[in-house]
């Protein structure tokens, strides 16, 4: 993932430094730069970021006192010339502390561990929603004017229609006037993978797999090209 980056500093050339080091790291993406915590409000308000450079020392408002305001901050790397403040940003959670001036070996290995940190909060969050929807044992489905609960259990495959889905259950099928992206969404992906740009199949009602097939009661479904790795790996993990 490209990590989104606000700098905010109120001398130019420290901007210029993170800047030039930035520009050596593919998935750094500076979207801002603010020569005050004030200015910076506006920009965390409209856009999302992941990451911010932070200096403690400048007008109208520290970068300590900024810092504290946040409810739910980014993650931050401090960047400062002076070190007595050093406790109190580990105190706020900040992900490193880089005293001015200093060099790329050390802005990298700050990064890193941003980087390991964001990491971790993506997966944390991908295991939170799939575990909600593996609580859930049911969905509603529109169809024309009626709608229908469609028990997860219940489900075989579905296939994509153009505009529509078509839901194959046990014993009906459901034409829906949706996207497969979006009832994708709505179902565990561990227990319901898309194996084809056209079709998602219940994993528990395969009743065989050969070559580039999986047979569910009597129809033959094909595994796409670029979901074969992606479905074999689950396989496997099962």
């Amino acid at each position: 993932m490209n990590i989104r980056c606000l700098i905010i500093d109120d001398e130019p050339l420290a901007q210029r430094v993170i800047e030039r080091y930035a520009e050596n790291i593919p998935y750094l993406d500076i979207v801002k730069k603010c020569s005050n915590a004030i200015e910076a409000i506006d920009v965390l308000h409209q856009q999302e970021i992941h990451l911010l450079f932070l200096d403690i020392n400048m007008p109208r408002l520290s970068g300590m006192d900024f810092l504290k305001t946040l409810k739910n901050p980014p993650l931050v790397i401090i960047t400062t010339a002076y070190a007595e403040y050093a406790i109190q940003g580990y105190e706020l959670d900040v992900v490193d502390y880089l005293m001015k001036p200093f060099a790329f070996d050390r802005f990298l290995k700050a990064i890193q561990k941003a980087e390991e940190l964001l990491k971790k909060k993506e997966t944390a969050h991908f295991e939170n929603k799939e575990s909600e929807r593996i609580e859930e044992t049911f969905i509603f489905v529109k169809s024309s004017k009626k709608t229908f609960k469609v028990n997860l259990s219940d489900i075989l495959y579905i296939e994509a229609l153009g505009d529509y889905v078509k839901i194959f259950t046990n014993d009906k099928m459901i034409v829906s006037y949706q996207s497969l992206k979006n009832i994708e969404s709505l179902l565990p992906s561990k227990s319901f993978p898309r194996i084809h740009k056209s079709f998602i199949i219940a994993l528990s009602r395969i009743d065989m797999i050969e070559g580039n097939q999986v047979k569910i009661k009597d129809r033959l479904i094909p595994i796409g090209t670029n979901f074969k790795t992606d479905f074999e790996r689950l396989i496997k993990f099962i």
